[in-house]
């Protein structure tokens, strides 16, 4: 079972970012990733929309014979992972405990800013994770919209990219933020942007990475690494295809194009 593949699903292609990260931790473990790009984005969708996707991308998931899942899409983590949980006998985890964790585990944290989609900062999924660990804990939560469409065009350093920031930045710097979480799978490929804007004094905490390290710590607790002599896959899925996905993908996996399957959830 341990050379069995891990599961990862997004509404899109955001998640890729998550994979990056997990293959760099991880570089013997197979992966197969679903983007349900057709019904993109989940964050204009209804709790119970998003319930109903979540549950059809992990069906697939395990069609294909995972041995755990990771949900790297945001919203999906916010209203289905318990859900999920509850209804499937495999390991699954999503990508805000991780951060919230990263982001507590640094005792001089007293003031952390959020960014995020609509729809991830409308479920207060984030916020309430903090404040139940940290009641003390001052939370500022900024809705950041633009950031993926800018992230999806490449223009990471754009002047337009960087005047988003700064306009989305600046209230949670004004009330003295000391660390930002990064709470949209888009986001790690701003990092450098923002190490530039913000200086060293604020302490970036990105999903990608610290889903990966918890998904490692997870895996090694019920001994479910894949062996190093394992030579690993990469299958990727999407529920629709267009050449923008593909070359998108390609972006956030930093690798040469893929050739991506299309698949048909139900």
């Amino acid at each position: 079972m341990n050379s069995q593949p891990l599961g990862i699903f997004d509404s899109g292609v955001g998640g890729l970012t998550v994979v990056k990260a997990v293959r760099d931790l991880l570089p013997h473990e197979s992966i197969v990733y679903l983007g349900d790009t057709a019904r993109l984005p989940y964050g204009s969708k209804s709790p119970e929309t998003i319930r109903q996707f979540a549950e059809e991308d992990v069906r697939f998931l395990i069609s294909r014979g995972v041995k755990a899942i990771v949900v790297a899409c945001n919203t999906a983590s916010a209203h289905a992972l318990s859900a999920l949980q509850a209804n499937h006998n495999l390991p699954i985890i999503g990508v805000i405990e991780p951060g919230v964790d990263a982001a507590l585990a640094d005792p001089a944290c007293q003031r952390v800013g959020i960014i995020a989609t609509r729809g991830t900062i409308r479920s207060h999924a984030y916020q309430h994770a903090l404040a139940l660990r940290r009641p003390d804990l001052l939370i500022l939560e900024q809705p950041a919209p633009l950031l993926a469409p800018l992230i999806e065009e490449n223009w990471l350093d754009h002047p337009a990219t960087i005047a988003a920031l700064q306009t989305y930045l600046q209230p949670l710097l004004d009330r003295g933020m000391d660390t930002l979480l990064l709470a949209c799978t888009h986001y790690p490929l701003l990092v450098p942007t923002l190490q530039k804007l913000l200086g060293p004094d604020i302490r970036l905490v990105d999903s990608a990475t610290t889903c990966a390290q918890h998904l490692q710590t997870h895996l090694a607790s019920l001994d479910l690494l894949a062996p190093a002599e394992n030579t690993p896959t990469f299958d990727l899925f999407l529920t629709d295809l267009s050449e923008q996905f593909e070359l998108l993908a390609a972006r956030f996996l930093n690798s040469p194009p893929l050739q991506a399957k299309r698949v048909e959830l139900s």
